[in-house]
């Protein structure tokens, strides 16, 4: 009984959660939400709804702008997965009749009869098996349905012709009805923990104004307000209607100054779109199928050139500035480089870690406790030039990375492995200043296993760190010289191994 009482509980706050991260951005002129909802709208997509501003909404799957966006939360207390069959079975969202899916025909018949305007979002803890057939279908930018795939074969024997017949069947639709359903299809996968959660509102809270709650209290009072509302028959907000009900309960802290947020993507977070809340976004997603690059050239001749383009931009004049980097390593790094430390330029990031806060290098004062970094050096071949780094900070990979220096990098003669002293995972970085502080020691350890290579030896860098490390890395990579760097197939949807992605510096034809 515990156990039940204790995961409604948490399934209560994950929705609260969800509301919180789009009504919060109501409060923020940038942002182009205009009005959020609460256990109203369509029968099983009513947890959460959000609605766009007229000329600023996001795009759908066909590129259509999406005016309303419908979220069925659904939080498990273990982790798992599930296929396409389980949309089809009421267990899945413990229902006695009617399944998620038959729930999402209704509400796309209510709400967007002609198949455009608004989308019917699956948000939830667990993810799609990466073997079931739906997965190649699902589009890593929108998490939509990519229709060209789900409609790219023509019989029912094939893998998407399953998917099509099995949901045909369930909803009694044809191909054209089936069609025009799936493209309002989405979902998402949110790898973060309800503690993770709290700390991304606070983040939000503190932009827009909202008290915030230290992260060392137990109770977030937030979680049960909007329940409290609802009990009042208070369901729907705008910016006006929520700034006065906040007001009312004495929400609102000192007054901040909202800093200029500048995002880079690479591919979308499953709930938190960086549009809705940054004032610029690079927008490298196209550029990717899920998370592999279409083509291997476009990571110089395309990605880094925006990327120096944008970030030179956001630069300007400012002293300082904020970025949220939800991007590949290879771009994080690359974005310390073009930002280097050189560039006169006090950077913030936004890390999405268990203890997500801004980042800085000199956010909080050093402490002797935090792990340092241990390195290990293995010999491979004394008469070849390179040098291959792994640096293992939430991941060991050292092991990994040996196979593929194998198999693909002769010209390797010694790996450097870098971990840190506590042993890897997610816990090991503290903060940006230790952040930086790890990035700096890997940065000497490099050049000390550099001493005796020529200078036109080149390093190999292997990555599996906080984004805000790996641009700190990236900041001090100048004077390592020729430095090349790897992105790891890390959700097996290949072949789980390494392939290179960006050379630096680089150079121009």
């Amino acid at each position: 009984m515990t156990q039940a009482v204790s995961a409604r509980r948490d399934g209560d706050t994950f929705q609260a959660r969800q509301f919180w991260l789009r009504a919060g951005q109501l409060l923020d002129a940038a942002s182009p939400i205009v009005r959020v909802g609460f256990e109203s709208g369509p029968k099983s997509y009513d947890d959460v709804w959000t609605e766009y501003a007229d000329g600023r909404e996001p795009k759908d799957a066909s590129g259509n702008p999406l005016k309303r966006e419908h979220i069925q939360s659904k939080w498990h207390a273990t982790p798992g997965t599930y296929g396409y069959a389980d949309l089809t079975d009421p267990d899945f969202i413990n229902a006695n009749a009617r399944s998620l899916l038959q729930r999402a025909r209704d509400a796309q018949l209510q709400n967007a009869p002609l198949g455009s305007g608004a989308q019917f979002k699956l948000v939830t803890n667990w993810h799609l098996d990466r073997h079931d057939n739906l997965n190649p279908l699902i589009s890593q930018r929108s998490g939509s349905i990519r229709l060209d795939r789900l409609f790219g074969t023509r019989t029912d024997n094939s893998k998407a012709g399953r998917i099509r017949k099995s949901w045909r069947d369930h909803l009694e639709l044809d191909d054209d009805e089936l069609r025009l359903f799936a493209g309002t299809l989405a979902f998402g996968h949110t790898s973060g923990t309800l503690d993770e959660l709290r700390g991304w509102l606070d983040i939000l809270f503190a932009s827009v104004g909202l008290r915030r709650v230290p992260a060392h209290e137990s109770a977030f009072f937030y979680d049960d307000l909007i329940f409290q509302w609802m009990a009042q028959g208070r369901l729907e907000f705008d910016e006006q209607t929520l700034r006065a009900a906040c007001t009312e309960q004495g929400l609102f802290g000192d007054p901040q100054e909202r800093p200029r947020v500048y995002g880079v993507k690479s591919f979308e977070h499953a709930y938190d779109r960086l549009e809705n809340r940054c004032d610029e976004v690079l927008n490298l997603v196209p550029a990717f199928d899920k998370r592999f690059i279409h083509d291997d050239a476009d990571w110089s001749s395309k990605l880094y050139p925006e990327l120096a383009t944008f970030l030179h931009d956001a630069a300007g004049d400012r002293h300082e500035l904020r970025l949220a980097l939800d991007a590949h390593s290879t771009l994080a790094f690359a974005a310390g480089r073009i930002l280097d430390v050189k560039s006169g330029r006090r950077v913030e990031l936004e890390q999405r870690t268990p203890k997500r806060d801004v980042w800085s290098a000199d956010d909080v004062p050093a402490d002797s406790n935090w792990p340092g970094l241990e390195q290990t050096v293995i010999d491979l071949n004394a008469d070849a030039p390179d040098i291959a780094v792994a640096i293992g900070i939430t991941h060991y990979i050292t092991d990994d990375v040996r196979s593929f220096l194998d198999d693909h990098l002769p010209s390797v003669g010694r790996l450097l492995s870098l971990g840190p002293s506590s042993g890897a995972g997610y816990h090991s970085v503290e903060a940006g200043r230790h952040a930086f502080a790890l990035a700096q020691a890997a940065k000497n350890a490099m050049r000390s296993a550099m001493g005796g290579t020529s200078r036109e030896a080149r390093v190999h860098i292997f990555v599996a760190a906080p984004n805000a490390l790996t641009f700190f890395l990236g900041q001090q990579s100048p004077v390592l010289g020729r430095v090349s760097l790897y992105e790891f197939d890390f959700e097996g949807s290949r072949d789980r191994t390494y392939r290179p992605s960006l050379s630096l510096p680089v150079t121009t034809s």
